[in-house]
């Protein structure tokens, strides 16, 4: 059984996007990203140290399931937001048995790809 992506655009492996999905720190995230957040919310909101939150972020980036939203600059230095960007991720056969995955990109937080570009 080989695995493929069924869903349009650069999509990270399954691999990736799976082993994302089955650590409990990323699922916690997600579950807090309702809107724009920086790491030290993140950190506060899932009661996970500063070093973890920015490895499991940094793990759900590159997973495509979140995405690093607005930079907010505070005196000289830019402070990101992350955002999770996604609606709802499906994995089934297809109709050749092959394992397929498909993530339903968000467009609610498209405002604040924006407005990352213009900092």
């Amino acid at each position: 059984m080989s695995l493929e992506f069924s869903s349009s655009g650069d999509t990270p492996g399954f691999g990736c996007v799976i082993a994302a999905l089955d650590d409990e720190a990323c699922r916690e995230i997600i579950a807090v990203l309702e809107e724009p957040m920086t790491v030290e919310d993140i950190a506060e909101a899932t009661d996970r140290p500063l070093s973890t939150t920015y490895r499991k972020l940094d793990c759900l980036t590159e997973a495509g399931l979140a995405e690093e939203a607005v930079g907010v600059r505070e005196g000289r230095h830019r402070k990101s937001r992350y955002v999770a960007n996604l609606e709802a991720i499906s994995i089934a056969l297809d109709d050749d048995n092959e394992l397929c995955i498909d993530i339903e990109r968000s467009t609610a937080f498209g405002i604040w790809s924006e407005l990352q570009r213009e900092f």
